[in-house]
């Protein structure tokens, strides 16, 4: 299931390499300065002379510039697949005899419908992903903050996923459930 936030173990990755490598080098430089690392002189010039660097360096520096850019924007691309990838399912078993496709967002629409009037429920959203022989539901259902969630989940596997499988004809349906909770309304406040 980890499969379905990929862009947060992505960002978890990456922002532990990162720190990792910001405590490395702080660590080596405030060791160096106090001189319990003897690797380099703390007196020393940061850049022996003055000359202009090899005509090399300028290169690489670009280089690494540009591969540092790509990455950053393949994480900034990352940010925006929040949701798994839906796909129309193609249910024929001839296709000589016609074919039949059903949409992710049609088959999971009464189930929807089912949550959202489970007492306490706010709102739902279920994203059916993979393929039919892969299927993975992702559920999220905003709930208010004193509804009870071992109700709603007790009911959501006695009744609305059972009825979802039975409906798409899957033996097994993968299911991960986030439950948000909904803020309370900003209404006016009456003080006695």
């Amino acid at each position: 299931m980890t499969a379905l936030n990929r862009p947060a173990r992505l960002n978890r990755v990456l922002l532990a390499l990162l720190g990792l490598l910001l405590l490395a080098g702080g660590g080596f430089v405030c060791a160096t300065h106090t001189g319990r690392l003897t690797v380099l002189d703390p007196d020393a010039a940061l850049v022996p002379g003055t000359a202009a660097p090899p005509t090399w360096a300028p290169y690489v520096t670009a280089g690494a510039a540009l591969v540092v850019g790509l990455l950053a924007l393949r994480w900034l691309a990352a940010q925006l697949a929040r949701r798994p990838r839906t796909r129309t399912w193609r249910l024929e078993r001839d296709p000589d005899l016609g074919r039949t496709e059903l949409a992710a967002g049609v088959a999971t629409g009464p189930l929807v419908a089912e949550v959202t009037a489970y007492e306490g429920v706010r709102a739902a959203h279920a994203t059916l992903a993979g393929t039919r022989r892969a299927p993975v539901l992702a559920l999220v259902i905003s709930a208010d903050q004193t509804a009870d969630l071992g109700a709603v989940r007790s009911r959501l596997a006695a009744e609305g996923l059972p009825r979802l499988r039975r409906a798409l004809d899957l033996e097994t349906l993968p299911v991960t459930v986030e439950f948000r909770f909904a803020t309370e309304s900003a209404g006016p406040r009456v003080l006695r």
